[in-house]
């Protein structure tokens, strides 16, 4: 599977018998009803490590995009109506701010990592707290609840896997919990966020700015109002979207495929 297709539906199940495995691309498995799968008898893998640097480097740069502004800067400076820069056009810090992470596996440990070099204060969420070392090694803070991490952070990214517990995680109630002056990053799923209550936080000034490298659907109807924004920043779906990255992905799939067939031990088998 790639780019979630070809769509594994009941249908393709029966009309493929001798089905062994589903290898699919990146990290998410949301779009995988396991289940049906094991009913089946078909076997799962996916490339959940080969993803996480690039994604995390994107997590980075989508969040110095937005504090610095700039795609406004870029267009600003292209434009053929500019005749000069403007003295009061201002970003925010990202040095010495406060970086609140949702989901701290291994993409939101190595923004943490990142993070630490800019001399950011991190904070996050997780399921099970990190063990005394690898927090001290970023110098990340444990937050037992999210709305204390929101509270906090000039930042907030979401790097966490999409399931029935993170479903619309982000909604108007943790917007609203956030500081007027802070960032939302998406590099997770679109479905994480309550897209129309970011919308509404956006416009009514709720939170400062939003970066999302998803959203729901993907693209965007193209009259959408996240699509209007200046204070949001839209990318297609590009966390591993590197030569490097997406070659290892490919040898990953065909690797676990040819495992399945042969027998033995499927790497990175989703159980």
């Amino acid at each position: 599977m790639w780019f979630h297709k070809p769509i594994i539906d009941e249908e393709l199940l029966q009309s493929l018998p001798n089905l062994k495995i589903v290898s699919s691309s990146g990290v998410g498995i949301d779009h995988l009803d396991l289940k049906l799968l094991s009913r089946f008898g078909v076997k799962v893998s996916n490339t959940p490590f080969v993803v996480s640097t690039d994604t995390a480097d994107l997590g980075m740069a989508l969040m110095l995009a937005s504090a610095r502004r700039l795609v406004e800067g870029y267009q600003m400076a292209v434009s053929p109506d500019t005749e000069y820069f403007p003295a009061d056009w201002l970003g925010v810090e990202v040095s010495e701010a406060t970086l609140g992470i949702v989901g701290m596996g291994t993409i939101g440990y190595k923004v943490a990592q990142r993070a630490k070099a800019f001399e950011m204060k991190i904070l996050y969420h997780n399921r099970n707290q990190r063990n005394k070392e690898e927090e001290n090694a970023v110098g990340a803070v444990y937050c037992k609840k999210i709305d204390d991490l929101l509270q906090q952070s000039d930042f907030v990214m979401l790097a966490v896997a999409l399931t029935p517990q993170t479903h619309k995680l982000i909604g108007k109630r943790e917007l609203e919990l956030m500081k007027p002056t802070a960032t939302l990053i998406n590099i997770s799923r679109g479905l994480v966020v309550d897209q129309d209550a970011l919308v509404e936080a956006l416009q009514n000034k709720v939170i400062r700015a939003a970066a999302l490298d998803v959203t729901y659907p993907e693209p965007l109807p193209r009259d959408h109002p996240l699509l209007r924004m200046k204070n949001v920043i839209v990318t297609p779906h590009i966390g591993s979207a590197t030569h490097d990255t997406r070659r290892v992905m490919m040898q990953d799939m065909a690797e676990s495929i040819e495992a399945a067939l042969a027998g033995r031990p499927i790497p990175n088998e989703v159980v």
